[in-house]
C-alpha cells in the first residue's frame, strides 16, 4: 500500500508498504529519518518518539497505515517547527528545547535523547511553565539508561524559562 502523509512541514510518500509495518521503520528506512531510535519496539522506552498530529505517540506502535493524511513532526523536524511558532528565520539554529538539552548536559549516550526532545517540546508548547510535577508525567514514557534524570528535568527547565521571558 501507499502511504502519503506530511512529516517535518514536508509531503511523503511511502509506496510497498505491509500493512504490519510501523511507522517507525518507515520513518527511519524508507524515509531517511534516522533520529527516533528503535530500542524496545514495545512502546516501553519512548526513544522512538514523534508527534502525530500534534500528539506525542510511540512510532513503533503505530502501524504506518494509520498515519495516512496526517502530520508527524520527528526529532529532525523540531527546529524548524520551533522556527515557525516563533517566526525566527534562522536556518541553522536549534530548538530551545533543544538548545537547554545542550546546556544542561542533558545528553549522554543519546539513544533517549530524540525521544524525551519530542515530549519535551509538546509539554512546552501545551504548557509554557510546567511545574516539576507536569514536566515528570510528560516525560515519564520515556527511559533514560545513563543518568539520574536530573539534568534532563533540569534542561526541561531551562528550555520553560526562555519561553517564559518571551
Amino acid at each position: 500500500m501507499r502511504v502519503t502523509f506530511t512529516v517535518n512541514g514536508r509531503r511523503c510518500e511511502a509506496d510497498d508498504v505491509w500493512e504490519g509495518e510501523s511507522l517507525l521503520y518507515v520513518l527511519r528506512e524508507r524515509l531517511g529519518l534516522p533520529g527516533s531510535k528503535n530500542a524496545c519496539e514495545q512502546g516501553e522506552c519512548g526513544s522512538c518518539t514523534v508527534r502525530l498530529d500534534g500528539t506525542p505517540v510511540c512510532a513503533c506502535l503505530v502501524a504506518a497505515g494509520q498515519a495516512e493524511g496526517s502530520e508527524v513532526l520527528t526529532v529532525e523536524g523540531l527546529a524548524d517547527f520551533a522556527r515557525q511558532r516563533s517566526g525566527e528565520p534562522e536556518p541553522d539554529q536549534l530548538s530551545p528545547v533543544q538548545e537547554a538539552f545542550n546546556r544542561a548536559g542533558a545528553v549522554q549516550c543519546g539513544f533517549c535523547t530524540p525521544g524525551l526532545l519530542v515530549a519535551a517540546d509538546e509539554l512546552l508548547e501545551r504548557n509554557p511553565l510546567p511545574s516539576d510535577a507536569e514536566i515528570r508525567e510528560a516525560l515519564a514514557g520515556n527511559l533514560c539508561r545513563c543518568t539520574g534524570y536530573e539534568k534532563i528535568l533540569d534542561a526541561v527547565r531551562l528550555a520553560a524559562r526562555g519561553a517564559g521571558e518571551e
